[in-house]
């Protein structure tokens, strides 16, 4: 893990639990390497999680609703211990959109902590995201009106 990670690290609301779903990451990344599709990552993670006695839900499907119609669901890769959801890339580069997806599914689970690991990188991207503050959706919003108005 490396100083930014340990840093991010020391306020984290679940981190020995996040410290157990890194350590399984980095044991498959070690024991695979880079260059496999996303889903033999998975399943190798799910297999790792299992050793480790760490409780998942994978592939969990979570509805969205829009004004109380429901309008379509995600797909988790994985649910951890119903605290943290786990998001698995084997890309050759993380992007921003990654970010946003992981948060909207943290936003649709009510959950506020998330992992996303990339395992197509040497060393294995291990990224840490969280649900969007309250005074940012606002600025957001008011920006957005702004614009909807010119």
């Amino acid at each position: 893990m490396n100083q930014e990670s340990r840093k991010a690290g020391k306020n984290l609301r679940n981190r020995e639990l996040t410290d157990r779903i890194i350590s399984a990451a980095i044991r498959v990344h070690r024991g695979l390497g880079p260059g496999f599709l996303e889903n033999i990552y998975e399943e190798a993670l799910a297999v790792e999680f299992a050793l480790s006695g760490i409780q998942f839900i994978r592939q969990k499907p979570i509805p969205l609703f829009y004004k109380d119609h429901q309008v379509g669901e995600h797909r988790l890769d994985f649910l951890v211990e119903e605290k943290i959801v786990v998001e698995l890339k084997a890309i050759s580069a993380l992007e921003d959109i990654h970010f946003a997806i992981g948060r909207s599914y943290l936003k649709a689970t009510n959950l506020e902590d998330g992992l996303l690991l990339n395992f197509a990188t040497t060393p294995l991207t291990i990224k840490r995201f969280c649900r969007e503050l309250p005074a940012q959706r606002s600025e957001e919003h008011t920006s957005e009106l702004q614009s909807l108005r010119h």
